[in-house]
């Protein structure tokens, strides 16, 4: 049976309108909450219809040295054009950290699976 990690995707989110994109500052305040966004499809667009979504998004702050990565947020796009009402693949979180470390994304797409994007953060 493969591991959890042999099935997740990784692309360049330039190129590939799957992967989750990452955005916030590359340096960040030791113990000030900075805002980190996550969304799929920022450069191409991913479709949005009940037969082609992206289900969620994950959010996880691996801290350098830390033995587990923490799960910042999940963010569920339950909306995909039922009475014409849609979610975006977006969300943003308030992050607080006192370590440099990685940021995880993971997002769901229900027609072509689990993408996996990361993002090294450092203090300022």
């Amino acid at each position: 049976m493969p591991a959890l990690s042999e099935l997740t995707q990784q692309a360049d989110w330039k190129k590939e309108k799957h992967a989750p994109v990452i955005e916030c500052p590359d340096q960040v305040p030791a113990g000030e909450f900075v805002a980190v966004q996550v969304s799929v499809g920022q450069e191409i667009a991913h479709p949005n219809t009940l037969e082609h979504h992206i289900a969620w998004i994950d959010l996880y702050f691996q801290p350098e040295g830390g033995k587990f990565p923490i799960q910042v947020g999940h963010f569920a796009f339950t909306a995909h054009g039922e009475s014409g009402t849609f979610a975006a693949p977006a969300a943003t979180a308030s992050l607080k950290v006192d370590k440099p470390g990685v940021l995880y994304a993971l997002a769901l797409c229900n027609v072509h699976g689990l993408w996996e994007s990361s993002k090294e953060i450092g203090l300022a």
